[in-house]
């Protein structure tokens, strides 16, 4: 965090009354694992502004994503909360990368010791074809390098490949202790757990590891300077009997399931979930939702954005924050309406867009540039 949310009139918290709330239910849910944060008093406010910058996978538009490096930017740019994806090894040990799958992630094919590694898997229902986290050891893991995922787009980016190991999330709650003594303020993560159904027909589950860690650094409070993230609804309700950190539901397009809930056969898909229902439902052991910014603002055939949804409102209504994904300054991730010349990979009008999005009423957005959305931020308050 960089203030008090409460020291300037621009800003409110993210827990308040009104729209940007958390829940009652949120600091104190029935279920939840401190029987002291169940009863009586639910806690103050999580002390964050609004809108919340949240660093995507730290800065992702100008390092590889998930490496200290990444996330040191992101903090020494003044993000609010900084974003760590989780996987394990085939150790049990929580890593930090966005997808098991480290292929375009890691330079682990150049490593000739790994190639037999390289295998076909099917993950969520998508086959897919490399090298997975879950086949390695953390000690081999080790032996390996971060690399920029989308060079392409990020050719400067390519720079830094080679400069950092993948990290555990142990050695980023470290890294966040260390940062927090060093600033005389809290840091603030972001942690999702990836393909927990998956992982857990594995023998990998990934709530329990991670319970252990936060309750271990004293991040499994209702206050804890941390928010839990997933895809998967019933990842979120096992987290919410393990610790009492904050959780949030991400929620992909309109008309796709969870995939929890294809394993289960449960037939809901996003679209009944974005219902007053829906957000009822997960408001019982969630306090927020993080949707794609297409269930904020659809866009057209064109690329073009249409009208909003009601989905703010309507979350709102629930006692829901709305932490959509992903805003990136490069043409070809804007929408049509804000891409500026026909280089794809050169920026368009961010601002423009931030602004766009920020005026529906939402409570934070995820950037992979953070600087970019603290200043359409800084420039929204003042409005």
């Amino acid at each position: 965090m960089t203030e008090r949310a409460q020291a300037n009139p621009g800003r409110r918290t993210v827990l308040g009354a009104g729209a940007a709330v958390l829940g009652a239910a949120a600091l104190g849910l029935p279920g939840t694992a401190d029987a002291a944060e169940r009863s009586g008093d639910h806690g103050s406010p999580l002390d964050l502004p609004v809108p919340t910058v949240i660093g995507h996978r730290g800065t992702s538009g100008y390092r590889p994503e998930h490496t200290l490096g990444s996330y040191q930017l992101a903090l020494d740019m003044g993000a609010h909360i900084i974003e760590q994806d989780l996987v394990p090894t085939k150790d049990g040990h929580l890593v930090c990368r966005h997808e098991n799958d480290i292929t375009a992630t890691t330079d682990v094919s150049a490593h000739p010791e790994f190639a037999g590694r390289r295998t076909t898997k099917k993950v969520d229902g998508v086959s897919l074809t490399g090298w997975f986290t879950e086949d390695f050891t953390l000690a081999e893991l080790k032996t390996l390098r971060a690399k920029e995922r989308i060079p392409g787009n990020r050719q400067k980016n390519t720079l830094y490949d080679g400069r950092w190991e993948v990290p555990t999330f142990e050695e980023v709650l470290q890294w966040a202790d260390r940062e927090g003594r060093r600033r005389g303020k809290q840091i603030w993560l972001y942690v999702e757990t990836k393909h927990p159904t998956y992982f857990r027909g594995l023998g990998l589950g990934l709530e329990e590891p991670l319970a252990k860690l936060l309750r271990r650094y004293n991040r499994h409070r209702a206050q804890s300077p941390l928010i839990l993230q997933s895809f998967e609804p019933s990842s979120i309700q096992r987290l919410s009997k393990l610790v009492a950190s904050p959780r949030v539901v991400l929620l992909s397009g309109a008309g796709s399931r969870p995939w929890d809930f294809v394993a289960t056969g449960d037939p809901r898909t996003v679209d009944d979930l974005v219902t007053p229902a829906g957000l009822k439902w997960m408001a019982s052991f969630a306090q927020g939702i993080g949707p794609t910014l297409d269930l904020i603002i659809p866009k057209d055939a064109s690329g073009r954005l249409t009208t909003p949804t009601s989905l703010v409102r309507d979350a709102h209504e629930q006692g829901l924050i709305l932490h959509p994904y992903t805003m990136r300054n490069e043409n070809s991730f804007l929408p049509a309406d804000f891409r500026r010349g026909t280089d794809p990979n050169a920026y368009g009008d961010a601002f423009g867009a931030f602004q766009t999005y920020f005026a529906t009423g939402i409570d934070g957005i995820f950037s992979d540039n953070p600087d970019t959305a603290l200043l359409a931020a800084e420039d929204f308050t003042k409005n």
